[in-house]
């Protein structure tokens, strides 16, 4: 009887853990945020890549980021992981291509932004941003790239109520950002601002540096409890 049981606990985990999981080989790159799979059933899904925004195909950057994605995942076996449904219907999730993780890839070449209205706080992809940024990878060797989402809603003629960039990365510090940068410790998921007592204890191989407290919550970080 405990061996029936241990069974069918196998298989309900199994049955979850595919109910939010789809896998196939993609058949088409529509934009740099959004594929299509076609299953072992012979049914397609179409996409789209969560946490992230790419540039949208008649931005600059935007026939670029296709490409990118295509040379990621285009005819190769795709996992996707953790999906939800979008108000399109699309399927939402997380997207391995070969065991490469599409979306972090994505930020990482510098062809998308973080989706900040919907990445989770400690997504690792803002830091990816962060680092594509400083070396001015993809859409970041633009001086002023302008985000999709504000793309969009210029294009209907609406007011910009999604979050914009400067909501999460580019405010200035609370502390003063004269005074140097926030600086994390990647090992503790701690900050600290230069008037901390710890500011400069952090070890070389785990400092992260942040343009402000809200970018550095946005990451996941929490301040340090000597840090008044």
């Amino acid at each position: 009887m405990k061996e029936m049981l241990r069974w069918v606990a196998l298989f309900a985990l199994l049955a979850a853990v595919n109910a939010h999981a789809l896998e196939g080989k993609v058949i088409g790159v529509a934009d740099g945020d959004t594929l299509t799979i076609l299953d072992s059933r012979k049914e397609q899904h179409k996409i789209r890549l969560a946490e992230i925004d790419a540039p949208e195909s008649a931005m600059p950057f935007g026939q670029r980021a296709k490409q990118t994605l295509s040379s990621i995942c285009f005819g190769k076996r795709a996992l996707i992981r953790d999906t939800t449904k979008d108000r399109y219907q699309r399927v939402v999730g997380h997207v391995y291509c070969d065991g490469v993780h599409a979306n972090f890839e994505m930020v990482r070449k510098g062809m998308a932004w973080v989706y900040v209205q919907y990445a989770a706080r400690s997504s690792p992809a803002y830091q990816l941003e962060r680092e594509a940024r400083s070396q001015k990878l993809g859409l970041w060797a633009d001086a002023r790239p302008v985000p999709p989402w504000e793309w969009r809603q210029a294009r209907r003629g609406g007011v910009v109520s999604e979050p914009t960039r400067s909501q999460f990365l580019e405010l200035p510090s609370t502390s003063s950002r004269a005074g140097g940068p926030v600086v994390a410790n990647s090992r503790s998921r701690v900050y600290h601002l230069p008037r901390c007592p710890s500011y400069a204890a952090v070890s070389p191989k785990n400092r992260l540096e942040f343009d402000s407290e809200q970018a550095a919550s946005a990451a996941g970080y929490r301040k340090a409890g000597n840090c008044r």
